[in-house]
């Protein structure tokens, strides 16, 4: 539900030289100060540029020491700042990721509803962690409202920072608020309920961005009729089910670039109910989420526009849903592939594959310079990996590193899991080439193991999502992973 409108409320991110200018005086500022046990008086010292009255008997009251995501807010007792915030960052050897991000929940908690632009002080944060905070400040600053007849409240949509000394530039800040527009954009399509987004309505909104960037961007719609006539049969026993048809979309970006193009191939099961195999009642409206695959890939296609990268990309979403009914397919149905392969359809609930693996047979006309698809494909990802990790799976060392690479940049992390051919036997099938499952064990290594046989013609990785493209419980929702570890990837390449 992105529109043109939507462009205006994200927050913009600058460099400022003069932390005492006099537009700054009205608008909060954010100190970020480091805990020091050895040392009494450097807390004074790192706090002396804020000119707050009485510090050391305010010190004395407050007892602010600069322990991690301590956060004091200090009204009218500096002349500098009449709204100031001291943020404590803990020991600066003890920052990681994950602490950058609750120091950036905490901080946007407290000043969305302020203003509409807060400063923050970086010159105690050190310098090698500037772009993972501002990215996290960027995703802090969400709120999904679509359905709310009360919006949100949030006003802050510009945050300027501050430092002597910085790693943050004028490209940086680009990228990032080109990775917070996608990031933000594929959040809002995984959390648009499945009585909305529809295979079709994935469609439509791919159409959209090709209207936003007519010069960047091309945008072609196969239905079930060309798909039929491609023999993509394996597609088609996943979306008869449903009244809904499916949609095989095609976003490629940069056609004009000399390279052969980086494709994404995105699952887009918008509703998965498991299909005849069906699944539990408890948590099944999680399964609005299982077309998170897909909207990763639109969220990167809007964030390459955003930012102009100079790549050729390629964007594939497998988009349907996966319904119970008369037509639906059956345990034990065989189907043939396009790719000639056939597949003996056990679980019926084990459907992300089968529309995967045909459109990774169709993409290959493209002659791929390398291949990654995104899917929420495994409860067994999730049991391995929980929430924390995206599971990765590549016969491609190179291309495993870059990827492991790009996380580490991005805190957007994955583990890498083996897919070798020691796990293929157990996909064997007595009536088909394959099964589509493989058994009780290794379920995640085993799917990963199944689309294998479909790319063996190109460099590829698969992104099992099912533990990170979502929250559940009182936070449940999207999360936009893994769109800022692919753009540090595909900026990775441009740069390198």
């Amino acid at each position: 539900m992105m529109t043109a409108k939507d462009n205006d409320d994200f927050m913009k991110l600058s460099l400022i030289t003069d932390l005492l200018s006099p537009e700054i005086k009205v608008q909060p500022v954010i100190s970020l100060i480091q805990e020091n046990k050895n040392d009494d008086n450097n807390l004074a010292d790192q706090l002396q540029s804020s000119q707050i009255t009485q510090l050391e008997q305010w010190l004395e009251l407050s007892q602010f020491e600069g322990k991690f995501n301590q956060l004091h807010p200090i009204y009218a007792q500096s002349e500098a700042f009449p709204q100031l915030f001291v943020v404590g960052i803990g020991d600066v050897e003890q920052l990681n990721g994950i602490k950058l991000q609750k120091l950036a929940q905490s901080i946007v908690k407290a000043t969305q509803k302020l203003a509409e632009t807060i400063s923050i002080d970086l010159s105690n944060l050190p310098e090698t962690l500037h772009y993972q905070f501002a990215l996290a400040l960027t995703q802090a600053n969400y709120a999904y409202d679509e359905f709310k007849t009360k919006k949100s409240e949030i006003t802050l949509k510009n945050i300027q920072f501050f430092a002597e000394q910085t790693s943050l530039d004028s490209a940086q800040l680009t990228l990032l608020q080109a990775i917070q527009k996608g990031q933000h954009f594929t959040r809002h399509l995984g959390n648009t309920p499945g009585n909305v987004c529809f295979p079709e309505y994935l469609a439509d909104e791919a159409l959209k961005l090709a209207g936003e960037f007519p010069d960047l961007l091309n945008v072609t719609v196969l239905n079930e009729q060309q798909m039929a006539d491609l023999g993509m049969n394996a597609f088609l026993a996943v979306s008869k089910g449903s009244e809904r048809s499916g949609r095989v979309v095609l976003l490629e970006y940069n056609a004009q670039q000399n390279q052969k193009p980086v494709v994404l191939v995105g699952k887009g099961v918008t509703f998965d109910t498991g299909g005849i195999s069906l699944k539990p009642a408890a948590t099944m409206d999680e399964m609005k989420f299982d077309m998170c695959g897909a909207a990763t890939v639109l969220g990167v296609m809007r964030a390459l526009c955003e930012s102009k990268l100079p790549i050729h990309v390629v964007g594939a979403l497998a988009c349907a849903e996966n319904m119970p009914s008369g037509h639906a397919t059956r345990p034990g149905d065989i189907v043939t592939t396009m790719s000639g392969q056939t597949v003996e359809v056990l679980n019926t609930d084990a459907e992300g594959r089968l529309v995967l693996c045909d459109t990774l047979t169709y993409i290959a006309r493209y002659e791929p310079e390398l291949v990654i698809d995104i899917a929420t494909l495994t409860g067994a990802c999730v049991v391995a990996l929980g929430k924390v990790l995206s599971g990765l799976f590549s016969p491609d060392n190179a291309l495993s590193q870059a990827l492991i690479d790009a996380g580490e940049q991005s805190f957007d992390r994955v583990w890498r899991l083996p897919v070798m051919d020691d796990y293929q036997e157990l996909l064997d099938s007595p009536f088909a080439d394959m099964g589509n499952i493989g058994g009780p064990y290794g379920g995640a290594i085993t799917a990963a193991c199944f689309l294998q046989r479909f790319t063996r013609d190109y460099r590829w990785a698969h992104l099992d999502i099912a533990g990170t493209a979502w929250l559940s419980g009182a936070q449940k929702g999207a999360t936009g992973r893994p769109v800022p570890l692919l753009m540090q990837f595909l900026a990775n390449r441009v740069s390198n």
